[in-house]
């Protein structure tokens, strides 16, 4: 009997294996081998045709302290990344509470609200692009009608970044699925048994919803920092950097040096720090996780504690 299992069990493993080996290979050759290679090349001196020389840590030294692109274009990375996640949170939590209503049509609201995540990178650039043109762009025509005369926005130091977290929200409809997701996942039982408490509806959204939802704005902050980090799209397609660096990204930093001025070695050293920054941080948030992130397991062990102590 005992070997019979161990029998099923190994056939079990087998197949585990089976299955998840084009993905394992793919994983090991396409991701963890050019990870692996782009850190071998990032301690030498190379230009992609030329024999590679070997410098040590003088990419990493020259990136702190020789590079005057390098803090610029951390610093808009982050400005970026503190205002548009934040932003994208929010208003994805918002929509998905309104498309959590039930109301006649909603599918088709839900569709409208995700239809522009499906849009590629590029496509959605150039349409922006269009929009805020300072000529005939949409938004400036809009201001028009109020007697106001737009700037022209992607090429002012002053409006560049506030148009591309603009553009940002964009992509919400994404994480409105995730988030609605999680608020059909709620117990309705947990609002009956407040309401029956006479809790407003206030108080449900407070003590309810936004607990039981902190684990999908735990993922969706995590995903938002991450892809806000390493936005390049925008800033290659819409700006190239400009003007006068107002709108240089890390990682456009990193491709014009790797691809601009072929020198993959510094590249590659760049794509190493900003990795460790990214990791950093994720830590940081997932360490803070513990001090804001509720799961419904450990909600109801409370309640049960509570309860305990009340019969007690």
């Amino acid at each position: 009997m005992l070997l019979r299992r161990f029998g099923v069990i190994a056939k079990e493993t087998k197949d585990f294996y089976a299955f998840i080996a084009p993905w394992l290979f793919g994983f090991i050759i396409f991701t963890l081998g050019t990870m692996s290679y782009s850190l071998y090349i990032s301690f030498f001196e190379w230009d992609l045709i030329g024999e590679k020389v070997f410098i040590g840590l003088d990419n990493y030294q020259q990136a702190f302290f020789n590079d005057k692109i390098f803090y610029g274009s951390l610093g808009v990375t982050f400005y970026y990344a503190i205002i548009s996640i934040p932003l994208q949170l929010v208003l994805g939590f918002l929509v998905a509470m309104l498309m959590n209503q039930k109301v006649k049509g909603i599918a088709i609201f839900r569709t409208i609200y995700y239809l522009p995540t499906l849009v590629a990178g590029v496509a959605v650039s150039v349409l922006w692009m269009w929009i805020f043109n300072g000529n005939f762009g949409l938004i400036n025509r809009f201001l028009l009608l109020f007697g106001i005369s737009g700037p022209d926005w992607l090429n002012n130091e002053q409006t560049v970044m506030p148009a591309l977290v603009i553009m940002s929200l964009w992509g919400i409809g994404g994480s409105m699925i995730i988030y609605l997701a999680g608020l059909q996942d709620i117990p309705r039982s947990l609002y009956e048994a407040a309401e029956i408490d006479g809790a407003t509806t206030f108080h449900k959204f407070k003590n309810i919803t936004i607990p039981m939802m902190t684990p999908i704005l735990f993922f969706n902050l995590i995903m938002g920092i991450i892809g806000s980090l390493q936005t390049f799209t925008q800033a290659y397609v819409m700006t190239e950097g400009g003007p006068n660096g107002a709108s240089m990204f890390f990682v456009l930093h990193i491709y014009k040096n790797a691809f601009e001025y072929f020198n993959m070695g510094y590249a590659a050293a760049l794509s190493w720090i900003l990795f460790f920054i990214i990791l950093a941080i994720t830590l940081l948030v997932l360490k803070s996780s513990s001090l804001w992130v509720f799961y419904e397991s450990e909600l109801m062990k409370d309640k049960k504690r509570k309860k305990v102590k009340k019969d007690a």
